[in-house]
């Protein structure tokens, strides 16, 4: 069962800016990574369920930021039904995240108060989240739509909570860049959990680039 509201989740997405996505097969290298990210500011973790028996792995790191990383939210990504999206939420997911919009998806998670962010790419698609109750809509791929999209939306649509996920990174011209254009937050996996830090095991590191990369945020928020 969740341990933050859907309305709890988007604050602290809108609060932070930055939601880390990560996935691994390894518990253990798991936690350090998680650990690293907390110690670094983070307050939010996207587990992008991708691999067989994804499932035993989130389970263990969610139960290890409950019992050791207070104020960590855990929650799944790359949910492709509601199938997957309750065995996850009985796991204590806090929040789903969707590579495209599903209703039944919505359905599941808005019965249990648990906010779900759908892949989007259309202003159409966009307004159909909404309407379904999604607080804040995944503009997926990033890279493919840029910041003009979003600027272009946020016109017509103030109210439009967007959150790119892929073609983020962080170097302050491309933060910048998203920020500007009105975003609510992004969402970073390899550019920021990089293949070199996880070989190198440099979780110091990690811990580094995350305060920085989220210390560039809020300035460039100000």
């Amino acid at each position: 069962m969740a341990q933050y509201s859907r309305i709890e989740v988007a604050n602290v997405m809108k609060e932070t800016g930055m939601v880390p996505l990560f996935y691994n097969a390894d518990v253990a290298l798991g936690k350090k990574v998680l650990k690293a990210c907390y110690d670094g500011g983070a307050r939010l973790m996207e587990f992008t369920a991708r691999g067989d028996f994804a499932f035993e792995v989130f389970s263990e790191l969610n139960k290890y930021a409950i019992a050791e990383l207070p104020g960590m939210i855990m929650g799944v990504g790359s949910i492709t039904d509601a199938a997957a999206a309750s065995m996850f939420m009985q796991m204590g997911a806090n929040f789903i995240v969707t590579p495209s919009l599903r209703e039944d998806i919505a359905i599941a998670c808005n019965r249990r108060k648990v906010l779900w962010s759908p892949g989007c790419g259309s202003l159409t698609e966009i307004n159909k989240a909404e309407e379904m109750g999604c607080e804040i809509v995944k503009l997926f791929p990033g890279s493919t739509y840029g910041p003009g999209f979003v600027k272009a939306i946020k016109g017509p649509q103030p109210w439009t909570s967007v959150m790119p996920t892929g073609g983020v990174s962080t170097e302050e011209s491309n933060l910048r860049g998203w920020f500007d254009a009105g975003v609510t937050c992004v969402g970073m996996g390899s550019k920021l959990i990089s293949k070199e830090v996880l070989a190198n095991e440099n979780y110091t590191g990690l811990e580094t680039k995350v305060r920085e990369t989220l210390a560039l945020i809020k300035a460039i928020r100000k």
